[in-house]
């Protein structure tokens, strides 16, 4: 077993493209679930909002991809409002059955045929992309050569990529760590404890509660954007319910209503995950015997994974439900 192949993907995943997005994604979420109380279980749905504008920048509208960072952000607010007006006044379970619904929509209208020339249905949409990568290249950073040290060497589009990605990740977290301690987002936190507490003191939960999701959706649409120009490519059942709950999984990892939180569970989920598929591939391709019995296939590799991850969330729920970075005042809800 290459146990050196195995650490070398874990370090690379931990810090990689998936760590990125899933991170930007988890700061928006984080704002609506962590700090407002929202059970939202839709952020694939505002991830979708700002890959789908990025991506028919070129290819549909015929306009420059830069333009895409408007078009997201304006069905962001549209989805956000669409989705919160009248459904906010809803708690807990039922918001987080409407926000699901609500994502699902999305899924299938993108993909519908009946959308095609406009969402590339099934097929999804390509070759918009290339103005991103030209920066990169425009900056020195060959798309052909390889830069780094050691284990950490990418070549230049993945490079890009990662300064970008982290890039934003840094002026998100800025963003809402700065929020969070102004008056609006302390705000946020009264809701999340006792809304009724809140509207005794004259302010307007439903107003809040829409300017909580409407700016996470936003982050969570940059988180969108992002992933549409690094993969240079985007199709409907990426942005599936199983985004929103890995996303949401990591965000648990790290601690909920903390940024660092936000950022480092998404990394740790994904390096946990590259760590473990490594692993049994690595098993698969030495298969362990006893017997006539093959301990793993490379059928059983996706599953396995799953189960043990899920596992060991369960264990850290039950040792330390605050999250890594967590702490258990933050973690009062009011899910009346």
């Amino acid at each position: 077993m290459d146990i050196g192949f195995v650490l070398t993907q874990t370090v690379l995943t931990f810090i990689g493209f998936q760590a990125c997005y899933f991170a930007i994604a988890a700061i928006g979420l984080n704002v609506q679930f962590g700090f407002t109380g929202l059970l939202n279980f839709g952020q694939a749905a505002f991830m979708a909002a700002g890959a789908y504008g990025m991506a028919q920048t070129v290819p549909i509208f015929e306009i420059s991809l830069w333009w895409g960072m408007f078009i997201g952000i304006a069905y962001a607010l549209f989805l956000g409002l669409l989705m919160g007006v009248p459904t906010l006044r809803l708690r807990a379970d039922y918001l987080a059955i409407v926000t699901i619904a609500s994502a699902e929509i999305v899924r299938l209208v993108v993909r519908s045929v009946e959308f095609q020339d406009t969402f590339g249905a099934t097929d999804g949409l390509i070759g918009y992309a290339e103005s991103f990568q030209q920066v990169g290249v425009d900056l020195g950073l060959n798309s052909t050569a390889d830069y780094g040290f050691w284990i950490f060497t990418f070549s230049g589009r993945d490079l890009w990529r990662l300064i970008v990605g982290w890039s934003l990740v840094a002026v998100f977290a800025l963003i809402v760590w700065s929020l969070m301690r102004s008056p609006w987002g302390r705000v946020l936190k009264a809701i999340r404890e006792d809304e009724d507490a809140v509207r005794s003191l004259g302010k307007s939960v439903y107003s809040y509660k829409l300017q909580s999701l409407l700016l996470g959706g936003t982050i969570g649409a940059f988180g969108g954007m992002y992933f549409a120009v690094g993969q240079a490519a985007v199709q409907p059942d990426v942005f599936s319910r199983d985004l929103t709950f890995f996303v949401l999984t990591g965000l648990v990892i790290g601690g909920v209503a903390k940024v660092t939180g936000s950022i480092i569970g998404p990394m740790i989920f994904w390096g946990i995950y590259a760590f473990l598929d490594s692993l049994l591939r690595e098993l698969v391709d030495k298969p362990v015997r006893i017997g006539d019995f093959t301990l793993i296939q490379s059928t059983d590799i996706g599953a396995v994974v799953y189960m043990v991850m899920g596992s060991g969330l369960v264990a850290l729920m039950v040792v330390r439900p605050q999250g890594i970075f967590g702490n258990r005042k933050e973690m009062a809800f009011d899910g009346r």
